[in-house]
C-alpha cells in the first residue's frame, strides 16, 4: 500500500545549520498495516510523515501510494489518498464553522467541490451516528461551532474526519501527545476501533513507549533518519520498553534520547 524507496530530506544544505533529517529511508506497508513510529529526539519522524504527505518533496527517492507515484504530487493531490491527524488539536478543524459543516467537507475529500458543497439534510443522520462512535455527545450539537469544543473533542472529530471516507493511508503525528491522560487513552482507543474495524493502512508516531508496542501489528524506530528496528507480530507482542531501549542501544550504539518517551 505504501512503498517509501531510498528517500532523502536535507534541510539548510551547504550551510552551519545542515540537516541530514532522512538519509536512505526505506519503508513498506502492506494493506491493513497498523505501524507505531518511535525514536529520539530528531530522527526523522515527523520529516517522513511530512515526506509522504507532500508537505515538502524528498531530495532523491519514490513514494508510491496504492501503487500510484506521489513523489513528484504537491500535498493538495495527494490529500486524496491521505487522511491525516496533527498533533495540535487546533489543526485538522475549521473553528469558525459548525461541526456538520467540517464533517461534509471531510466527506468529500478528493471530490471537485460543487453547488451542493455544504451539508444536505439526509446528510446529518449519518452525522449524527458517526459522532454517537466517539461517545462525546457531539451527535446533539451538529450546530455548534467547532471553536467551542474542547481539545480532546477536537482531536475525536479530527480522527473521524480524517477518516470517515476510509483513506489508502492514515497518518497520526503524535496525535495524542497535547491531551490529558484521561482523553488521550480515550482518542487513542477510539483511533484502534476505527483502524482495526476499517483496516485503514496507518503510521502512527507516538511519544509513548508503552503506546507504541500496545498498539497496532508492528513497530519501526528510527535513528538519525534511517530505520534500524522493524519488529511485528509475536516478535512485537514480547517485547516491553527495557526490551525495546535494549534493542535500540545495540542497533545504534547510542543511548535513546528522548525524555518524553522514557517517561510516558
Amino acid at each position: 500500500m505504501l512503498v517509501v524507496d531510498n528517500v532523502w530530506k536535507t534541510f539548510n544544505a551547504g550551510t552551519v545549520n545542515e540537516k541530514k533529517a532522512l538519509q536512505g529511508l526505506n519503508l513498506h506497508l502492506k494493506p491493513g498495516d497498523f505501524v507505531t513510529v518511535i525514536g529520539g529526539n530528531g530522527a526523522g519522524k515527523s520529516t517522513m510523515l511530512n515526506s509522504i504527505a507532500g508537505v515538502f518533496f524528498a531530495d532523491k527517492g519514490k513514494i508510491t501510494i496504492d501503487g500510484v507515484d506521489v513523489t513528484k504530487d504537491p500535498e493538495y493531490k495527494r490529500a486524496k489518498h491521505i487522511g491525516r491527524v496533527f498533533q495540535d488539536p487546533m489543526l485538522g478543524t475549521a473553528a469558525g464553522m459548525q461541526i456538520e459543516e467540517n464533517l461534509a467537507v471531510a466527506s468529500r475529500r478528493g471530490k471537485v467541490p460543487g453547488l451542493a458543497w455544504s451539508s444536505k439534510s439526509s446528510e446529518r443522520e449519518r452525522f449524527r451516528e458517526l459522532l454517537k462512535e466517539l461517545d462525546l455527545g457531539l451527535e446533539d450539537r451538529l450546530t455548534s461551532k467547532v471553536g467551542l469544543l474542547s481539545g480532546g473533542q477536537r482531536q475525536a472529530l479530527t480522527l473521524l474526519m480524517a477518516t470517515m471516507t476510509k483513506p489508502k493511508l492514515l497518518l497520526l503525528d503524535e496525535h495524542t501527545a497535547a491531551l490529558d491522560p484521561k482523553t488521550a487513552a480515550k482518542v487513542l482507543d477510539l483511533t484502534e476501533k476505527i483502524v482495526n474495524r476499517d483496516k485503514l493502512t496507518t503510521l502512527m508516531i507516538t511519544h509513548n513507549m508503552r503506546d507504541a508496542l500496545r498498539c497496532g501489528n508492528r513497530l519501526i524506530m528510527l535513528h538519525n533518519g534511517r530505520i534500524i528496528i522493524d519488529v511485528e507480530g509475536e516478535e512485537k507482542k514480547k517485547l516491553d520498553v527495557p526490551d525495546l531501549l535494549k534493542m535500540f542501544e545495540q542497533a545504534s550504539g547510542d543511548e535513546f534520547a528522548s525524555d518524553r518517551a522514557l517517561l510516558g
